[in-house]
């Protein structure tokens, strides 16, 4: 079976790659745009086993030479923007890769008779959760509040749509937050890791309060493969660990494993349109396919500490490319709030 992986050397997509090869399930033809977060050292270990294409999912013409050239069997779609800050600041890269490309490669498994569209979105297309609300259901609302969680719920729409117009076989996911190794130091855990590494400050946004369910990515990748495998198309499936956290206790679990006090913790004024909380029902995929989470995250955290220690040259490299990349955006951004005369931006 021939399965195109969208994404493949982002942080998800290519330990989804890896799981493939691993497990020999079926030959992965590799697709990234090689933008910022994407890399090629995260599928160098199995680079002999995979067929590499760098092209972006929002050139049609480019992936249209691919599936003449690949004939694929099955689609995995992880492709896309996913940094809420940088959203925030460029919305319309994320409509363009998200959603533009989502709908590309639609019209092209469409074309090319797919037997399976696996579609990974993610759970903050659902809005945020109080303290006290029940998890989310594969059947809520969705209620996105920020311009990438706006954008991964139009491409989610286009993937229903494309089910229910034309047929297409599609499969959505849905997962709460990932992390660990090869993660791009733009996101919270490998960004405190860094900044705890040379003991500068940490900045927390709001009190800290703001709660997320931590998933280890391997668990992540696991339960893509499942869904693959024995997952009903037209439906959804959501993915999480069950363990919620508060960031503030996810910072202060990273700081104590490197031996860090909290003093480090600086307190900045909190993102526009922060989520509260976000938390996920898995009873679903659980019974379907049998997938539960195997990681638990004391040790999945113990883990991706440990993996960034020992790889912090590639840490701090990438961190100063993120930081690079952030500014330059940000002073496009400050410049167009003065021209067009908006409230700023902290």
């Amino acid at each position: 079976m021939k399965v195109i992986v969208t994404g493949a050397a982002g942080f998800i997509g290519s330990a989804f790659t890896r799981l493939a090869v691993r497990k020999g399930a079926f030959n992965p033809v590799c697709i990234d745009a090689l933008s910022y977060a994407g890399d090629l050292e995260r599928l160098e270990q199995i680079n002999e086993k995979i067929t590499f294409h760098q092209a972006d999912i929002a050139d049609k013409t480019r992936l249209a030479e691919i599936f003449s050239a690949e004939k694929p069997q099955a689609i995995v779609h992880f492709a896309a923007e996913t940094h809420v800050d940088r959203s925030i600041l460029d919305p319309a890269s994320f409509i363009r890769a998200n959603v533009i490309g989502t709908e590309n490669l639609l019209e092209l498994a469409l074309e090319h008779r797919i037997e399976k569209f696996i579609h990974i979105s993610t759970d903050e297309v659902y809005g945020e959760l109080s303290a006290g609300e029940e998890k989310f259901r594969e059947t809520g609302c969705l209620l996105p509040n920020s311009p990438y969680s706006a954008s991964k719920a139009s491409a989610d729409m286009f993937v229903r749509a494309f089910r229910k117009t034309y047929g297409l076989p599609v499969t959505t996911i849905r997962p709460s937050n990932n992390y660990g190794p090869w993660q791009y130091p733009e996101k919270l855990i490998p960004l405190v890791i860094a900044k705890a590494l040379r003991g500068e400050k940490i900045p927390m946004y709001g009190k800290g309060e703001n709660i997320r369910t931590w998933l280890f990515v391997e668990d992540c990748a696991e339960a893509v493969m499942s869904v693959l495998e024995a997952g009903r198309q037209g439906e959804t499936y959501n993915i999480g660990s069950n363990e919620e956290k508060m960031n503030r206790d996810v910072i202060s679990a990273i700081l104590r494993l490197l031996g860090k006090g909290e003093e480090l913790i600086t307190f900045v004024a909190d993102r526009p349109g922060h989520d509260f909380r976000y938390a996920v029902d898995t009873c679903k995929i659980e019974k379907e396919t049998g997938w539960k989470p195997r990681v638990r995250f004391e040790e999945g955290i113990e883990r991706t500490v440990q993996w960034y220690r020992q790889m912090s040259d590639w840490l701090f490299k990438k961190e100063a490319e993120a930081k690079a990349f952030t500014e330059q955006l940000r002073g496009r951004f400050e410049e167009m709030k003065t021209r067009k005369g908006f409230s700023s931006f902290s």
